[in-house]
């Protein structure tokens, strides 16, 4: 089973896109799990009260279905993100450009929300 990472702002993306998010990875990457770390969680937790109640961010779903996995080390979640996953080989689940960028550097797979509201896996930027 294929671990997924899945940093913030590409759960948010999925939840704005109101994409059946397992349904999306394992068509995309078969059977996969999916992996969050602390930091990540913790961003989502403080986004949470701040959204409209038209589009709940499903913590509980996520908390329910995700592994949470401690980060290498301490530091910026973007950073975690990009060490556990180079070290482990994962794919990440983002649509932030910048993280997009250094891992395409370190040749991890990265997966986004497209505009027409599926998950596709990135080849280039």
């Amino acid at each position: 089973m294929q671990p997924v990472l899945i940093d913030a702002c590409g759960w948010v993306a999925c939840m704005d896109a109101r994409l059946n998010v397992e349904q999306e990875l394992e068509a995309l990457l078969g059977p996969c799990s999916w992996t969050v770390i602390p930091s990540m969680m913790q961003e989502l937790e403080r986004l949470e009260p701040q959204r409209p109640r038209s589009k709940p961010l499903l913590l509980g779903l996520l908390e329910q279905k995700a592994t949470l996995v401690e980060a290498p080390f301490d530091g910026h979640t973007d950073n975690q993100l990009l060490s556990l996953a180079s070290e482990e080989g994962w794919p990440v689940l983002t649509v932030d450009t910048e993280l997009k960028r250094r891992l395409f550097e370190a040749n991890v797979p990265v997966v986004e929300v497209k505009q027409n509201n599926r998950l596709a896996l990135i080849e280039a930027l």
